[in-house]
């Protein structure tokens, strides 16, 4: 399979298997996050909650762009990693999915809320890290512009979801403050009975919107992972996009030439100038290529690597010049660099439709499997009263549009951190910081705080050990 021998080829399909493993895990341990609200209000039964939330899982995964896949892809620069070892490329991965899994499956059986982002992107810093670590290493073992970028966003959002859901329950109370219907949100729903017809409505809304923008979100990230995986050990096949008409990509080179030669390259400094050079030497190396090939198969297969390199240098490269006063280029050829670069990064910002099919159904089917562990510590354990319709319906609003924001811009976050932080803050803006149970509260950000450190440090051990190893 794919020109590598049979101990490879297994080695492959185990791998891809773990991935979506990992994806099967995230669906089980984060499903709470969806059906909660609607289970502790007895708006769904508990098993057309999941399956409901399992089916919009599935859409957000392949409906939902690969954006963010593609930010787990290039917080990794295996560009500087990779090198013709096959041996080191499983190290990489070998380490990635078991320090990954580990950590997952650890805090779901202690029914803690845990963010799969934030493991598999702490697993992706300790490979990176543990490679710079190695003699003769060549550039950083990570992307940290990318990084600092995906830390801000996992950082920042829960404290969006705490705020704006305090906010959102204290604007529902004042207007709804002289109805009947207001009182009837704020109050315990009656065991065994349905909500007014409008109340249920809502949640079943946001039950939904939460479901699907997290398989966008946070289901797109098993999609990055499998696209690590397989640039990793069959680059020669997945380094470029094999479904992308590559004719297409010759309009966007010749227009970006157009405007880097409108660039007053004698004002340039010494480093501005040499930044201006190797762009100015990949696209035309770039476009030279693209001529004559119409698809991957007509590129050799000892360079498609070596392309994927050079598209996202050139790509780099062109965000410094824009970003750079220094540079004297009009607005209007700003504009139709990053316009021109967005089409040409389509060779290498891609995922197959089979990966999609494959972690799409991973994710729908383990949303549906053991989702009660954490779904208790979301309804029941975080505040100390019952979750109300008011609190359910805020909190899955404000995660919901956190999320598919966040998923529209590309960035990673956390649907557990989010949607924890979200109900942690609705029982706030009822009663205040006593209504928290802080026992429940203070393990859920231990764990938070010792993610990093923990999987970082098993992903770059396993990732040395397996290096020494093999």
């Amino acid at each position: 399979m794919f020109d590598l021998d049979i101990t490879l080829s297994i080695l492959l399909i185990l791998f891809i298997l773990a991935a979506c493993s990992f994806e099967f895990v995230n669906g089980f341990h984060d499903t709470a996050n969806a059906v909660a609200t609607v289970i502790y209000t007895n708006t769904l039964k508990p098993w057309f909650a999941v399956i409901w939330s399992g089916f919009f899982n599935f859409l957000g995964v392949y409906w939902g762009g690969i954006a963010v896949a593609m930010g787990i892809v290039n917080l990794l620069p295996m560009e500087s990693l990779l090198d013709q070892n096959i041996s080191h490329s499983l190290s990489m991965v070998g380490a990635l999915l078991i320090s990954a899994i580990f950590w997952n499956v650890l805090t779901w059986y202690y029914g803690i809320p845990c963010s799969s982002s934030h493991t598999l992107i702490s697993a992706i810093l300790g490979v990176g890290i543990a490679y710079y670590l190695l003699p003769g290493a060549a550039g950083d073992g990570v992307n940290w512009t990318k990084a600092k970028e995906i830390g801000l966003s996992l950082l920042l959002s829960p404290a969006v979801g705490f705020t704006l859901t305090i906010l959102l329950m204290l604007g529902v109370r004042y207007i709804t403050r002289k109805s009947k219907s207001g009182e009837d949100l704020f109050k315990e729903p009656k065991k065994n009975s349905t909500p007014p017809l409008w109340i249920r409505a809502v949640l079943i809304v946001t039950c939904t919107l939460v479901s699907f923008f997290h398989g966008s979100n946070d289901g797109q990230k098993g999609v990055g992972l499998v696209m690590l995986i397989l640039i990793a050990i069959v680059p020669t096949y997945f380094a470029l996009n094999s479904e992308l008409d590559l004719s297409k990509l010759r309009q966007p080179l010749s227009q970006i030439e157009t405007s880097l030669s409108h660039v007053d390259v004698s004002s340039l400094s010494e480093k501005d100038s040499a930044t201006f050079a190797q762009v100015s030497g990949i696209q035309t190396a770039l476009a030279s290529k693209f001529k004559a090939a119409s698809s991957t198969s007509d590129i050799p297969s000892s360079e498609r690597f070596a392309m994927r390199k050079d598209i996202i240098v050139l790509d780099k490269g062109i965000k410094n010049l824009i970003k750079n006063d220094d540079v004297n280029i009009s607005n209007n050829d700003k504009k139709n660099l990053e316009t021109q670069m967005k089409s040409v990064k389509k060779a290498t910002d891609y995922s197959p439709t089979w990966v999609l099919v494959i972690i799409s159904l991973s994710l729908g089917v383990g949303t549906v499997i053991g989702w009660k562990r954490i779904v208790k510590t979301i309804g029941e354990k975080i505040g100390k009263e019952h979750l109300t319709y008011a609190q359910g319906a805020s909190a899955e609003f404000v995660a919901s549009t956190t999320i598919g924001l966040s998923s529209f811009w590309g960035w990673p976050v956390s649907t557990t951190q989010i949607l924890s932080s979200a109900i942690a803050g609705s029982m706030v803006a009822s009663k205040g910081v006593k209504n928290l149970q802080l026992t429940t509260v203070r393990n859920i950000l231990i764990t938070w705080a010792l993610t990093l450190p923990v999987v970082v440090m098993l992903s770059g051990t396993l990732f040395l050990l397996f290096r020494n190893i093999f």
